[in-house]
């Protein structure tokens, strides 16, 4: 492949992973964080697009797609995997946020309280309308993403940033700049482990094994065939992307660890922000990133999505799978965004410990072999810990199982599941269980 084409896979890939998400976590991350925001950055790179990284390469070592990694466990799980995978990242969570978000920063600013509910249902369904109608031919969606929109989306963010290095030292307006303040909250004692906890919410790891695919069948569209070329490539292109999403959350840290008065999210905190230092234009810039961040994420996750159910329910076709998700979406997306990330947060935390250990593990199947108790003993033990520590996280108490997880390393930083899942796919290997399911 020529540097050109890996560029091109590279900028849509990025584009594709860098949605609502992205843009409101780091910010906010970063003015919790104050002076810790490097660190925190670090953790939220690690389990953002860390793990996207390395669920992309260990989908292409197995196979293709998602479902190739669960029939390392057995047929009945790659399905279940699969539907789950989907599902967290399309209607139920990440999809309808894209709408959600895109309303709430880019037109909710300039509204008056009682004209919020019915703008909201003509932007959201202006928005997913046009997810519907670019969906409707994937073979496209490569070339429009990467040639056109990715680099509006990054002129938008640069222009953000630039903005707040060159004034951060005049405080003017409704927001004040300066230092960069004292941490806060876990930020103060953990931040490169509450860093990592923030990047489980931008969905991109779950999004990583889907979107292999992408990469995949871009890579097959240059001629590459040969496997090594192909995992070759999907290294590149991946770690490309995981880099231009690391310079881009620097950014967006930043922004939020040099503004010093407090704002309740990262959205409105970028809002404010590009508003102040920009003046009117600011909030017509920050809508235009807002906007094709939203909409390239929400391209590819319907693309994605109605393609795997297509496959799965072949009597449904793909235009009747994309306008159902998409109406689904937008009638999710006029929810709230507080409410969804409040409802997203502990199922991720349990959802997260569970797809690491199948994405390590999965580095190993060539020596695990047939022996699918490895698997299954590592994922059910983590899945265990972390639902447990979930539910402290929502005030859920479990008794004698919560105060028997307290005791576990490593509990605290949310990684107390890591050495039980070790321990239960050292069990697994005893030869006496069971290789087929």
């Amino acid at each position: 492949m020529k540097a050109r084409q890996v560029l091109s896979i590279t900028l849509t890939l990025f584009a594709v992973f860098f949605g609502a998400g992205n843009m409101i976590f780091p910010p906010a991350m970063g003015q919790q964080a104050g002076e810790h925001y490097i660190q925190a950055l670090a953790g939220f790179i690690v389990t953002d697009a860390g793990i996207a990284l390395l669920g992309m390469i260990a989908v292409v070592l197995v196979g293709t797609e998602v479902s190739d990694l669960g029939e390392l466990v057995g047929r009945r799980f790659a399905i279940f995997l699969s539907v789950c995978i989907y599902l967290l990242i399309g209607p139920l969570f990440a999809l309808p946020r894209t709408g959600s978000v895109s309303f709430e920063l880019a037109v909710r600013p300039y509204l008056t309280e009682p004209n919020v509910w019915w703008v909201s249902l003509i932007v959201t369904g202006i928005f997913f309308g046009l997810t519907y109608y670019l969906s409707g031919n994937p073979k496209k969606v490569v070339n429009l993403i990467g040639k056109y929109l990715t680099p509006v989306l990054l002129i938008c963010i640069v222009l953000i940033f630039l903005a707040c290095v060159l004034m951060e030292k005049s405080p003017h307006g409704r927001v004040q700049y300066g230092s960069i303040g004292a941490p806060r909250g876990a930020y103060a004692e953990i931040p490169f482990f509450q860093g990592m906890i923030e990047g489980y919410y931008a969905l991109d790891g779950p999004a990583g094994l889907v979107f292999a695919i992408i990469i995949i069948n871009a890579v097959r569209g240059f001629q590459v065939h040969e496997k090594k070329n192909i995992i070759k490539y999907t290294l590149f292109c991946g770690a490309g992307a995981a880099l231009i999403l690391s310079v881009v959350y620097y950014m967006l840290t930043y922004i939020g660890a040099v503004t010093q008065t407090p704002f309740s999210n990262g959205g409105t905190l970028l809002h404010a922000v590009a508003s102040d230092l920009l003046g009117p234009v600011g909030g017509i810039v920050l809508g235009v990133a807002v906007f094709f961040a939203c909409m390239t994420t929400s391209i590819g996750l319907t693309t994605s999505f109605a393609d795997y159910f297509h496959e799965l329910f072949p009597n449904m076709s793909y235009k009747k799978i994309t306008a159902i998700v998409c109406l689904f979406s937008f009638a999710v997306s006029n929810v709230g965004l507080s409410y969804m990330i409040t409802i997203s947060q502990p199922v991720l935390m349990m959802i997260y410990p569970v797809l690491i250990v199948l994405i390590v593990l999965s580095f190993g199947h060539k020596w695990i072999g047939r022996r699918k108790m490895v698997y299954i003993f590592s994922m059910a033990v983590a899945f265990g810990i972390a639902f447990i520590n979930a539910m402290e996280g929502v005030g859920i108490e479990l008794g004698m199982l919560t105060e028997w997880a307290k005791k576990l390393p490593l509990y605290e930083l949310h990684l107390g599941w890591m050495l039980p899942a070790a321990g239960g796919a050292l069990l697994g290997l005893l030869p006496f269980w069971k290789t087929r399911f």
